[in-house]
């Protein structure tokens, strides 16, 4: 796992599904609290819906970019070279969409009988840790994009009020001429506390 990067350069050959549908069933066996289990993942290789993606994505990244983000995380981010454009979200053979499910619909016809669900957050986000592993072990590149707000996720793809975009992750193998970040991470004495 100390090899895993985010990649922001795919390269456009085909991935067998099998390894994507292995990689989701992996998410699907993390623990939730009561078993709920509060997440869907969507994936997406329709180029039209990919090209949906992007724009959309765009367009909210720009006015990131230009307007919103403050001038320390543009500093923060000026190392990684990331902007507003965003190719690889159609480059990448899938996109795999993460939504949490803030609670559950028995009958999506009737919105408006839901069932509470508990501890959304949580185990959204080790269903997600788990779907990135498997795709690494599996020799795929994946980038962790949260382009923000994400709500143009849940329209474009038509998913239900309940389902909430947590993540996108694009997918795929990297492209032969793929930089990665040169990044340091902690030593295991600046994170590992052993009382």
């Amino acid at each position: 796992m100390a090899t895993r990067r985010s990649c922001r350069h795919f390269a456009a050959d085909p991935v067998p599904f099998e390894l994507i549908e292995a990689a989701v069933a992996t998410a699907a066996t993390t623990p939730s609290g009561a078993n709920q289990q509060p997440w869907r993942l969507v994936v997406v290789s329709d180029p039209a819906l990919k090209r949906q993606i992007r724009l959309a994505a765009e367009a909210e990244e720009k006015e990131n970019y230009e307007h919103r983000f403050p001038p320390e995380w543009l500093a923060a981010l000026k190392p990684f070279g990331t902007e507003w454009h965003k190719p690889f979200l159609e480059t990448a053979p899938y996109l795999i969409v993460v939504f949490r499910l803030d609670y559950g619909l028995a009958d999506p016809s009737r919105p408006d009988e839901r069932t509470k669900h508990y501890c959304v957050a949580d185990p959204v986000g080790i269903a997600t840790g788990f779907l990135l592993a498997a795709l690494h072990l599996a020799g795929l590149a994946t980038l962790t994009h949260t382009p923000s707000p994400m709500g143009f996720l849940g329209r474009v793809l038509d998913r239900p009020p309940n389902e909430r975009p947590f993540l996108l992750i694009p997918v795929g193998y990297p492209a032969p001429d793929a930089t990665l970040p040169n990044i340091r991470r902690k030593e295991l004495a600046e994170v590992l506390v052993r009382c």
